[in-house]
């Protein structure tokens, strides 16, 4: 194009990868929040108990694991990355 012309698709992609993916980014930190919630448990020995079951620690570790990736991810997704 002629210079001093602006691109609208090279300004739409631009937009794209700076904005923040709100929804993908809120989700990020609450996953975040509960794979720390586990780790904290984890490392503190806290007793869980459902409805009379006593839930093992490996199921916070499980948790931590999973929730953790599904932070990192998510929030690689909301930076459009």
């Amino acid at each position: 194009g002629h210079q001093g012309e602006i691109d609208p698709l090279n300004e739409t992609r631009y937009k794209e990868r700076v904005a923040m993916k709100p929804f993908a980014a809120i989700a990020s930190v609450i996953f975040g929040f509960v794979c720390l919630v586990h780790v904290v448990r984890l490392f503190m020995g806290w007793q869980v108990t459902v409805n009379g079951a006593q839930i093992p620690l490996w199921i916070s570790a499980a948790g931590a694991l999973i929730t953790g990736c599904l932070s990192a991810l998510l929030w690689r997704e909301a930076r459009g990355k």
